[in-house]
């Protein structure tokens, strides 16, 4: 029991260190694992190995791709370990072949990198020895000289290295024992030698156990029964014609087919010549190839595979009826036959491109061909007449990438045809079909149905014009605008057209009879494209635009706070709301009304003119503040409004609480030296502003209200009803207005806003604005 122990250490210990060896032999793409492990079990620490962080990883799209397309590894994209899948069985992946390499890829996208790597599977002892048959049969002559050989059939091991087979014993007796004989394979033959003279008289059978051992941990057996016959004396032995025998043998080779037939001869007579054939070989090869007994044909009973198994090595032994017997060996090349098509695995792929894009990747798949030689090389191509192509990359890998900005126009649609074809006699291939979708960007201009159109438009009707589009999508929904004619007799005119930018429908603020040589349609993409047409209409007006408030704005910086003495009496004149409305005629014609006040009592608004005026006195229990909410109503069908809110400050008088004193002033203008300047520089502005507002207001004073008198200034059309302003011509700009100080509540004398006219300068901002959406906004404003 000792001995056994110390040799079952030492085997422990040479297979520890044999791998220890092939691990250190090892580069950083391999990996070791042994069968049978548990599947989820770690393999290797990626992100170690490729020096790269698992965000990245996980950005860069990182996978694993094995040689069979087999999923049996994974890469945990969290972690970047590599687990196993499930459990390997050496035996199943490589058979007999030893050492056991799976080989596999780590791929990386944007930018692509393959990282080739290899796991190395290692054998654990899981199969015990099998021999063939549980009972051998040896006839052997009584004559036979001590040291005589005779061949055993050996045992099978599906395990490899330490675990294969290692020794063969047989059970004690005086005339035998079993010695082994290694060939170049490494593989381990038991012979069975005689020790001792035979006698027949004395002893005709032998009845003995061939035990096969393995070098596993602990080590695993297989027994065969030996019958041994002695026979009487047959002094010549079976001798084949050749020793060994080299066939080679296609892989699509039919069944039945004769591979080879081997011959041996006897010079002895009678049932000692009679010569019988067995073959002493591996389970699969018994599978594989028949051997005839009498004749020594060797036959195929199983299909052949290249990729499987490419060659086979048989022993053939030749038994004469004395039990004496020679042997050759049989070696059966496979040769390689191009019957595998190629294949495609596509890895990533882009379905929808933009038409304006330049060289971009479509797609990138691999190719894959199981023959070997030039049956395995392949030729990738796509069709002659779309404007893609493709670039070879690393490992079979290949990128789909366009040759330019596409056409959605021409074509919104690639059906694209990648065909592999193989090298090989016949020549076989593989067809892949991807679609590859245009999508559309603004590209092309829109275009009217006719270069110039002539409308007649009927009182109370609104013309339409339908435009043509080209495009398709978003970039096909147009946005409608009118230019100004390039030589306009009356400026101004082409200005009271509006146009809806939507559906391209024209409308009048007032009746006009005039060429208007402007209409532009453009589409919603990016960038917006445009066209123009020339259009000759008469339009009328309608109620499509609500008033505007001109004073107080509201879209100011900081709110316009009035300021009203607590001594005012009844009808002070605390301001005046100045709007005016785009549209024209009756649909012009504005009305104010007070909705909302803090003390409604206290404040009244004048219907026609806009003007807020007190109603009483304000008392002692008045709110210092006050908020009004004035509405603005037009005489329209349906009638448009609009509300502006006044801020009232009620104060004892307009110098001490809101304007500072001389001294206040002048410590101020100590602490800040910037003051000064800054008061005079506003003074200046706002002096040129006043001198051109009075000159703008005289010219139109004279183009308005002065045409009746002046030649080429026509009168007012119709009369106006009394209780309501004609906004259109005279509006309510005609009249005078003071100009107040805007002060906020806590404001002093650097807080200096601005001085309220009442004329805002909107057009800057504002008027730019509107009239990009109603181009007549500028005519009632009388610009």
């Amino acid at each position: 029991m000792k001995a056994g122990g110390g040799r079952k250490e030492r085997q422990v210990l040479i297979l520890f260190l044999l791998l220890g060896v092939a691990l250190a032999g090892w580069d950083a793409g391999r990996y070791f694992v042994l069968e049978e492990t548990e599947s989820s079990s770690f393999v290797a620490d990626l992100i170690k190995d490729l020096g790269l962080g698992v965000e990245e990883l996980a950005q860069r799209g990182a996978r694993v791709a094995s040689e069979d397309n087999e999923p049996r590894l994974h890469l945990d994209q969290q972690t970047g370990k590599l687990l196993l899948n499930e459990k390997l069985d050496r035996e199943e992946l490589c058979g007999p072949a030893d050492p056991c390499v799976m080989h596999f890829q780590v791929l990386l996208k944007k930018p692509l990198e393959v990282f080739r790597a290899e796991l190395l599977v290692g054998d654990i002892n899981d199969h015990s020895p099998e021999f063939p048959e549980k009972e051998m049969t040896l006839k052997i002559s009584e004559n036979s000289p001590p040291g005589t050989v005779f061949l055993l059939k050996k045992a099978q091991d599906l395990d490899v290295g330490i675990n294969n087979i290692q020794n063969y014993n047989i059970s004690p007796n005086f005339h035998f024992h079993v010695s082994i004989r290694n060939q170049g394979d490494d593989r381990k033959h038991p012979e069975l030698v005689l020790d001792k003279e035979l006698d027949r008289e004395e002893q005709s059978e032998f009845r003995l156990t061939l035990t096969a051992l393995d070098g596993g941990s602990p080590p695993r057996s297989g027994t065969a029964k030996i019958r041994v016959l002695v026979m009487d004396v047959n002094d010549n032995a079976p001798a084949f014609a050749q020793t060994l025998y080299e066939v080679q043998v296609p892989e699509n080779t039919p069944l039945g087919t004769l591979i080879v037939k081997v011959s041996a001869r006897d010079l002895d007579i009678g049932t000692n010549a009679e010569i019988s054939y067995s073959l002493y070989s591996s389970q699969e090869i018994g599978k594989t190839f028949e051997l005839s007994s009498s004749s020594g044909e060797v036959r195929l009973i199983k299909l052949l595979d290249f990729e499987t198994i490419p060659s086979y090595e048989l022993d053939i032994e030749a038994s004469d009826g004395g039990g004496l017997s020679g042997k050759c060996s049989v070696s059966i090349k496979v040769l390689d036959v191009n019957d595998n098509s190629p294949e495609i695995t596509i890895s990533s792929l882009i379905s929808s491109i933009p038409e304006n894009s330049p060289e971009t990747e479509v797609a990138l798949f691999k190719t894959r061909d199981r023959d070997s030689g030039e049956n395995g090389k392949m030729v990738c191509s796509i069709q002659d007449d779309i404007p893609f192509a493709l670039k070879p990359s690393v490992e079979n890998f290949y990128r789909l990438v366009t040759e330019g900005a596409l056409d959605r126009e021409t074509t919104a649609q690639y059906n694209i045809t990648i065909t592999v074809t193989d090298l090989g006699t016949p020549r076989l291939k593989t067809q892949h079909t991807i679609t590859v979708l245009v999508s559309d960007v603004n590209d092309n201009a829109p275009t009217f149905t006719q270069s110039s159109y002539t409308l007649s438009v009927p009182e109370n009707n609104s013309p339409a014009l339908h435009i043509g589009n080209s495009d398709s999508g978003t970039n096909a929904q147009l946005t409608y605008s009118l230019l100004p004619p390039p030589h306009d007799p009356l400026p101004g005119l082409a200005s009271l057209v509006s146009i809806n930018a939507d559906t391209g429908q024209l409308f009048a603020l007032r009746a006009l009879d005039y060429e208007f040589p402007g209409a532009r349609h453009r589409s919603r993409g990016r960038p917006p494209l445009s066209g123009q047409a020339r259009v000759r209409v008469r339009v009328l007006d309608a109620n499509d635009n609500a008033p505007f408030v001109l004073h107080p704005l509201q879209n100011a910086s900081a709110p316009c706070t009035e300021l009203l003495p607590r001594a005012a009496q009844p009808g002070y004149l605390l301001t005046k709301v100045v709007a005016v409305d785009a549209d024209a005629g009756q649909n012009a014609w504005l009305s104010f009304q007070l909705l909302q006040a803090s003390e409604p009592g206290l404040f009244s608004v004048w219907a026609h003119s806009g003007e807020v005026r007190t109603a009483r006195p304000p008392g002692e229990r008045d709110a210092p503040r006050q908020r009004l909410l004035v509405l603005v109503r037009d005489n329209g069908q349906p009638p448009l409004s609009a509300s502006v809110t006044l801020h009232v400050l009620l104060v004892d008088g307009f110098s001490q609480p809101h304007l500072p004193g001389p001294e206040a002033a002048a410590e101020r203008a100590q602490a800040d030296p910037l003051t000064g300047p800054l008061v005079v520089a506003l003074a200046s502005v706002s002096s040129l502003f006043l001198c051109w507002l009075l000159l703008f207001v005289a010219l139109r004073l004279c183009g308005r209200s002065g045409r009746a008198a002046l030649p080429g200034c026509p009168a007012p059309e119709g009369p106006f009803p009394g209780q309501l302003l004609d906004v259109s011509r005279a509006g309510t700009l005609a009249h005078s207005y003071q100009y107040e100080v805007c002060l906020t509540g806590d404001s002093q004398d650097n807080e200096f806003q601005f001085l309220k006219p009442a004329f805002p300068n909107i057009l800057g901002k504002d008027s730019g604005r509107k009239s990009d959406g109603n181009p007549n906004f500028q005519n009632n404003l009388g610009m």
